[in-house]
């Protein structure tokens, strides 16, 4: 079978240069620890522990945002106790990914049961240049972010199973694809989720000092757009020169699949497929873009924050549905509808392992929420950078370094930007940075150090994608891998950000630089 071999130019480091004998340590020493859900269940009784001896030191903060006095929380009292049983449960239905991944699986089970994804997989392997699929991989990783989480239950398993078509490494595949998804969570070429929900703490934080100031989704767009670049360029680079050499030849039992030319039927298939998915767009594209259309947000009017966006999931399952009973049909893999219930029986079957981990993972981002730990860490945080006096460039580089560090402990970005934005955005505009200016440097740390840290909600399900193709794979292989990433990803997007300072350029529409404060009415 043909592979895939790095273009001429740099070569790959060799395989006991400095550099792979130091994510080899990392490697060993991160599967060293414990299988990942026995981790959750140490660090939740970390918490526990932690949580009493911080209450009784009386370890308190100020919200920065509503002024309220936040104080650490004991687990290890009887109220505590009392909160963990009667919520053990609930803290497992309401874990936000849950719901996300099992729905949109479902919907792609029906999809790949049909044999639609292995189909449209031949299809892109034996139709597109080789050397353009890992930069492919990493574009579409980056591309979802238009999908909210989407892109860690769909293009995050398709990138394995790409590399692994063209008899490459799965675990080279499932690294580009999580490194556009989630090392490169804030940089897209169109406007997503996260942006107006940003936006809008942000607006928030620059009111403190100026009551009229507005910022838009768009503030970050062009900054958005160009480090969308950056991460596909450096995020391909990264994939061949360093990751598929380290990883070298795959000699795992999953099997790939079989490059062979598309039959009649399955060709008919792919075009009912295609067709029903151009139906579900026009759909979509009927209730988005008429003013007052039915699947924008029936009081502002707007898209961004219409069902539409809100549902995507919903949407997903929908449509993995529908373009699978499309091709099942057509191509005669589905001839009842016990087929399509296997099918999704099936996925249920290989998410297992996600649901242990899920499980565990919840109840301690539950019970961390709950000692205020992770907020006081963020306030202390913030007040040490306030306190350090330095400003222009390297304060810049400071605070995108410690967003890094608090997004090892606080994963959520609206929650820790919530916390730091009316700190950091009030402090920038007295020393003349915009508000918009703030906000770009917090997105950086917010997404460079997601692809490394394990209190990531979705770390878990990309060790459970990983172990399908290496059982031993753990938290070590997946943090050894994805660190050339996110150090890469850091520093570029870092020095992006200082050019754009430095030049003056325009963040976003009508967003610039430096803060001007509005002149005083008349």
């Amino acid at each position: 079978m043909e592979t895939v071999k790095p273009e001429a130019g740099i070569e790959p480091p060799a395989k006991d240069s400095f550099l792979n004998r130091l994510l080899g340590f990392i490697e060993r020493a991160g599967n060293i620890l414990p299988h990942p859900a026995t981790l959750f269940v140490i660090l939740a009784l970390f918490v526990v522990v932690l949580s009493a001896i911080t209450a009784a030191l009386g370890v308190s903060v100020i919200h920065p945002g509503t002024k309220e006095v936040i104080k650490a929380e004991s687990l290890l009292t009887v109220a505590g106790l009392h909160r963990i049983l009667t919520s053990l449960v609930t803290n497992f239905t309401g874990f936000a990914p849950l719901g996300t991944v099992l729905v949109a699986m479902l919907g792609i089970a029906v999809a790949e049961g049909s044999g639609l994804i292995s189909a449209t997989l031949r299809a892109v392997v034996l139709s597109a240049p080789r050397r353009l699929l890992t930069m492919v991989v990493v574009f579409a990783g980056v591309l979802s972010h238009m999908a909210s989480d989407v892109g860690y239950v769909l293009v995050i398993p398709l990138g394995a199973m790409i590399f692994l078509a063209v008899g490459r490494h799965p675990l080279a595949g499932l690294a580009a694809a999580f490194a556009g998804v989630s090392g490169g969570f804030c940089a897209n070429f169109l406007l997503g989720p996260t942006d107006p929900l940003l936006a809008g703490i942000t607006q928030e934080a620059a009111r403190i000092l100026d009551k009229p100031y507005v910022v838009t989704a768009a503030a970050n767009y062009y900054f958005s757009a160009a480090s969308a670049f950056l991460i596909v360029l450096s995020g391909t680079f990264i994939t061949e020169r360093v990751i598929v050499p380290r990883l070298g030849e795959y000699r795992g039992e999953e099997k790939p699949e079989e490059l062979k030319e598309l039959s009649a039927l399955e060709k008919r298939g792919l075009w009912c497929a295609l067709l029903a998915a151009l139906a579900l767009v026009a759909v979509i594209l009927l209730g988005l873009v008429p003013p007052g259309g039915f699947l924008r947000d029936l009081k502002t009017g707007g898209v961004l924050d219409s069902p539409f966006l809100k549902g995507i999931v919903a949407i997903i399952f929908f449509g993995g549905v529908l373009v699978g009973l499309a091709y099942g049909i057509a191509a005669r893999t589905i001839r009842t509808d016990s087929d399509v219930m296997k099918a999704m029986e099936k996925a249920m079957t290989t998410m297992s392992l996600y649901l242990v981990l899920a499980f565990f993972a919840s109840q301690f981002v539950a019970f961390f929420n709950w000692t205020h730990l992770g907020v006081i860490t963020a306030v202390k945080g913030a007040e040490l950078l306030q306190a350090s006096g330095i400003g222009g460039v390297p304060l810049l580089i400071c605070f995108v370094i410690v967003t890094v560090l608090l997004d090892l402990v606080l994963g959520s970005a609206s929650a820790k930007w919530a916390v730091m934005a009316p700190v950091f955005v009030p402090m920038f505009m007295l020393l003349g940075f915009s508000p918009e200016l703030t906000q770009a440097g917090y997105r950086i740390g917010d997404s460079v150090a997601n692809i490394i840290t394990p209190l990531m909600a979705y770390f878990p399900l990309v060790v459970a994608f990983a172990q399908r193709y290496d059982k031993k794979a753990g938290i070590g292989t997946i943090m050894a891998t994805m660190l050339p990433y996110s150090v890469t990803f850091f520093i570029l997007w870092t020095l992006l950000l200082i050019v754009w300072y430095l030049f003056g350029l325009p963040l976003g529409p009508g967003a610039g630089i430096q803060y001007q404060p509005a002149a005083p009415a008349p």
